[in-house]
């Protein structure tokens, strides 16, 4: 299962209320790519596909997780953290 900090359920909600027409969910996978082979990504989404396993959290927050990233996402908690550096959402994976 996915965990969403209440800081990470706040802003996502934030840029959702944002965007014309309002997305359904917010899609976290998995792709290939990057250094490590992998890397995450985070879309706003408008459809669900029949195999996609859902979440539920605050604020009528959905999160989709299409089947082949749910290996990789197992207790995945996902964060947002503001820093002197920047801002953005943090991962933190404890099966790497």
């Amino acid at each position: 299962m996915i965990q969403l900090t209440d800081t990470a359920i706040n802003k996502v909600n934030e840029i959702i209320a944002q965007q014309d027409p309002k997305p359904i969910a917010l899609r976290v996978s998995v792709v290939g790519g990057g250094c490590s082979g992998f890397q995450y990504s985070m879309a706003f989404e408008n459809n669900k596909m029949p195999l996609d396993k859902e979440y539920a959290f605050a604020g009528d927050l959905k999160v989709i997780v299409d089947q082949a990233s749910l290996l990789y996402l197992d207790n995945v908690r996902i964060d947002y953290v503001e820093t002197m550096e920047g801002a953005g959402f943090k991962f933190d994976n404890p099966n790497v």
